[in-house]
């Protein structure tokens, strides 16, 4: 027999010893057999009144997100944006002097979802952006755009944001959330340079180039002791897999903003990919 089966069994054996306590009742008290017996089960009536009033419940979670103006305080953290890196390029000053720069496209971000302290208890916005097929994305990303109503998105990602800088769904961000001479932190993935030695991928200055060195030239040296400890430590530098990885690049600089193009100038270089795949 199994558990499900001796479940009901044993509710329908303490209903037949206590006929009192099952009469309909269209209530949704909760009831309990007397202290007569030695069974301590609780039962609960089946109603067709709520529990909870939905009114309440609708009220909770209705919260409406308005982009309205405001001011921003120190304390204020406003949301990113997703952007594509297009190359690099240089302007001149009225100096003279050569400025290095970058270009970042902005490829139509939204905000696809709002996340607040009352139902995921913290406060940030997911920003879409891009476009992508219905057949290149899973069953659970097409539901969940189809759930926040917005257009299916290449890429997603979640920016924490105080209160005052909360966006309804739906709206759209472009290059005029920033403006020149702001200083910003950019985060992407760098370039995969593969399996490098400890030359390229530490600086070693390697072995000498011409007597007492045959065939290591680019070796490493030593790496560890004799008999004390007798082992390599862990975090050696050692060749191995370079590049490929999640790095910021703190206080760049914006240069100029093009809203006709949705580009961002910043100044200086970023070590992240170049193309849509950043």
């Amino acid at each position: 027999m199994s558990a499900l089966s001796r479940g009901i069994i044993s509710r329908l054996r303490l209903l037949s010893l206590n006929p009192a306590t099952s009469s309909s009742s269209s209530s949704s008290t909760c009831t309990a057999i007397p202290a007569t017996t030695s069974y301590s089960h609780f039962f609960r009536c089946f109603s067709s009144e709520a529990l909870v009033d939905g009114a309440e419940i609708a009220e909770d979670r209705s919260r409406v997100i308005e982009a309205k103006p405001g001011v921003m305080t120190p304390q204020s953290k406003r949301t990113g944006v997703i952007a594509v890196k297009c190359g690099m390029s240089a302007r001149w000053d009225k100096w003279g002097a050569r400025v290095p720069i970058t270009v970042l496209w902005v490829d139509d971000n939204i905000v696809s979802q709002v996340k607040t302290p009352e139902k995921e208890g913290i406060s940030a916005l997911q920003i879409g952006c891009g476009q992508k097929k219905a057949k290149h994305l899973t069953k659970p990303e097409v539901g969940h755009f189809r759930a926040q109503g917005v257009p299916l998105k290449r890429k997603l990602r979640e920016f924490p944001v105080t209160e005052d800088a909360l966006l309804p769904v739906g709206m759209s961000i472009g290059v005029r959330h920033f403006v020149p001479g702001q200083y910003v932190d950019v985060t992407g993935i760098t370039r995969g340079k593969g399996f490098q030695g400890g030359m390229k991928r530490h600086g070693f200055r390697g072995m000498p180039a011409s007597h007492g060195a045959s065939k290591s030239h680019r070796s490493i040296g030593s790496t560890g002791q004799r008999d004390d400890a007798g082992r390599v430590f862990k975090g050696r530098k050692m060749p191995g897999r370079m590049g490929g990885k999640q790095r910021t690049v703190k206080n760049v600089w914006i240069y100029k903003i093009d809203p006709a193009r949705n580009l961002i100038w910043v100044r200086g270089q970023l070590a992240i990919l170049t193309g849509p795949r950043c």
